[in-house]
């Protein structure tokens, strides 16, 4: 099979997948002949995604609800009759000082970084399994050193890393490859956006990271697609468990 065909007809699931790295991974497949179902809370975002490609089809679903999972991996099982790829993209976090610490925020990052890839895993593992498909989930580079402030966003998404390798391991006999990427800093609006910040301190907080970057630059969602869809391809066969940090070495310096 030629690096042309590869994607050809397979059907792929992208959740947060109406911005940034997400949209961009979609946007990819779907060039490549992957009909895609992408995920996202805000309507008028997964519009745009939809109308860029008629093999993108959207579905409204908060990751944070349990009950997402089964509707999604269904809504895809229904259209097309089978599933090759999940990639796990939603992802939840917010600055939070110790004393700022609150159950609901910490149970909401939580729902998103680790029980949600987890149950949509569960419902897709069926289908992957018919079709010897992958799985790749998306973690942070933030997760390779102390991270003031942002400690439960990056200990979630670690958490998320080690369920990749385990569940590698678990579903190697099924032939379903798991792996990960683990973004740096990257221009995809996740500081105003899941983080929530004023576009003042995102501008300050990017302009730091930049300037910590041995490349010289903050990573753009084109940098990181790449690596989503060799890890997610049919191609490599004998690849799975692994965690690739693509950061420009950004997490070597921090």
């Amino acid at each position: 099979m030629t690096r042309e065909t590869t994607w050809q007809n397979k059907v792929a699931i992208i959740t947060g997948g109406s911005s940034g790295i997400g949209e961009a991974t979609a946007l990819a497949l779907a060039e490549r002949g992957t009909k895609v179902l992408v995920t996202g809370r805000d309507e008028a975002k997964l519009a745009n995604v939809a109308s860029a490609d008629k093999a993108i089809v959207t579905l409204k679903a908060d990751s944070s609800d349990p009950a997402s999972a089964a509707r999604i991996v269904d809504t895809a099982l229904d259209r097309w009759g089978r599933l090759d790829l999940i990639v796990n993209n939603s992802g939840a976090g917010q600055p939070l000082p110790v004393m700022a610490y609150d159950a609901d925020l910490i149970s909401k990052m939580s729902a998103v970084n680790i029980v949600a890839p987890s149950l949509l895993v569960k419902e897709g593992h069926s289908a992957l399994r018919t079709t010897k498909g992958a799985i790749v989930n998306i973690g942070t580079a933030v997760s390779r050193n102390a991270v003031p402030m942002v400690a439960h966003y990056a200990a979630t998404k670690a958490a998320l890393e080690h369920l990749t390798r385990s569940w590698a391991i678990e579903f190697a006999g099924d032939g379903i490859r798991v792996n990960a990427v683990a973004p740096g800093p990257v221009k995809s609006g996740a500081l105003t956006g899941m983080m929530g910040l004023p576009d003042e301190m995102a501008q300050q907080i990017e302009a730091q990271e930049e300037a910590q970057v041995p490349l010289g630059r903050r990573g753009v969602p084109a940098d990181i697609v790449p690596w989503i869809l060799r890890l997610g391809s049919s191609e490599n066969e004998w690849l799975t468990g692994q965690v690739l940090t693509v950061d420009g070495g950004w997490s070597l310096r921090t």
